[in-house]
């Protein structure tokens, strides 16, 4: 008897598209039904999340990165009933030090800057995308993350299975910046994902569509408990 497919929505970056998501999209069709949220209309992050969840099924898996994983802590926020599991990559638990201009957030968020290390295999298609999404949007998706409102309800609202991954070369999102998150979140997985930056669904995309699998067949190791990260977290 075949698995049932579960409902997933998968929320891009800031100047991202579906290409973020193009591996997961594929190799997670058995175990899933992918569809992309669209953050390319509003600025601001609640007016995001109810765009996404006027357009998704009655109850969904959402996995999103940086920009994309502050939209689902809101879908969380806005209709808990709504989420059954959330995986967030990139995603901070605090606002705090956070660039203060649109131009310094765009600085950051180009990719050379984001992630120096990254290789022509994966930075050509960042490039593009960030061309197919074009200014207008990327400067929309700016106002809404630096004016994004304190996460705390969001994320004590987080009562569902819960992954937490970031890259240990991720200069937007640092690997004790997403431990913060994870560690705020009762028996979420934390994971660190080696010689990768912000990008991880590209950069890493068999690890990341390992890790999406485990999250969403309940099939991975247990939540870390609070504290300090251990060392099978590959944090070591």
């Amino acid at each position: 008897m075949n698995q049932p497919t579960i409902p997933l929505v998968l929320l891009p970056a800031m100047g991202c598209d579906g290409q973020l998501w193009a591996r997961q999209v594929v190799d997670l069709g058995d175990v899933a039904h992918p569809e992309l949220g669209d953050l390319t209309v509003d600025d601001t992050l609640a007016a995001m999340a109810a765009r996404v969840l006027a357009h998704a099924p009655p109850r969904m898996a959402v996995a999103g990165v940086s920009l994309g994983g502050y939209v689902a802590l809101e879908m969380i926020r806005q209709a808990p009933d709504r989420i059954a599991r959330v995986a967030l990559f990139g995603t901070r638990a605090s606002m705090a030090m956070r660039p203060r201009t649109v131009g310094e957030q765009g600085l950051l968020a180009t990719a050379p800057h984001a992630d120096p290390m990254l290789t022509p295999i994966v930075s050509g298609p960042v490039q593009a995308m960030a061309e197919r999404v074009g200014a207008d949007v990327f400067e929309r998706q700016q106002r809404a993350l630096l004016a994004r409102p304190d996460l705390d309800a969001a994320i004590d609202a987080v009562r569902v299975p819960t992954l937490v991954a970031v890259g240990d070369r991720d200069r937007i999102c640092r690997v004790e910046d997403a431990w913060a998150l994870a560690d705020r979140i009762p028996g979420a997985r934390f994971h660190v994902l080696r010689n990768c930056g912000h990008l991880s669904p590209m950069e890493r995309s068999g690890e990341v569509t390992m890790l999406l699998r485990e999250w969403l067949t309940g099939s991975g190791q247990a939540g870390i408990s609070p504290g300090r990260p251990r060392s099978d977290t590959n944090t070591a």
